[in-house]
């Protein structure tokens, strides 16, 4: 069984528990955890299966200032990289509440990316349980990827976890 690679970023914070959450969830000679401010297209290229985290950070996303992310920094480095035949899970961090317009927006721009590289996207995720108004992550009546909201629904990220490592983990090799 390959192994399985795990990026994320930003470093510190909720997308980082959730990763290694993931993490421990799967068997430690199955998976490598990588922050991906020390990546490289290259790094991501070397795995068939692939998991990648994401936040949606606020409103200063939509920002044509904002710039110096992790996820900004690395996504420039994808293009033109060719991950045909490799499988990619998804998992953005947003908050429904104060941000209810535009939750998990960073995980459909995210999913966007990956969709240029060839990749197969898988995990999507139904939109039922969720509350919020808007995403530019919910597309054909689903999630492309896990949602979760660690700052108003941290109680239900194991559940959500568990429910998507099984949908996932079976379709990885």
């Amino acid at each position: 069984m390959s192994k399985i690679g795990l990026f994320y970023g930003p470093e510190g914070g909720n997308v980082e528990r959730v990763a290694e959450l993931i993490a421990e969830k799967i068997d430690a000679d199955r998976i490598v955890i990588h922050k991906l401010k020390d990546c490289e297209a290259k790094d991501v290229a070397g795995y068939s299966n692939i998991i990648m985290g994401i936040s949606t950070l606020g409103k200063h996303n939509w920002s044509s200032d904002n710039s110096g992310n992790d996820w900004d920094v690395f996504l420039p480095k994808l293009n033109g990289l060719n991950l045909k035949g490799k499988k990619v899970a998804l998992f953005g961090l947003g908050d429904h509440i104060a941000y209810a317009d535009f939750f998990v927006d960073a995980l459909g721009d995210l999913a966007d990316s990956i969709q240029l590289t060839g990749a197969e996207i898988i995990g999507q995720v139904s939109d039922e349980g969720y509350e919020y108004g808007d995403s530019r992550a919910f597309r054909d009546g689903q999630f492309v990827g896990l949602p979760l909201d660690e700052d108003f629904e941290d109680d239900l990220t194991l559940e959500r976890v568990d429910n998507w490592l099984k949908l996932i983990l079976p379709e990885f090799e």
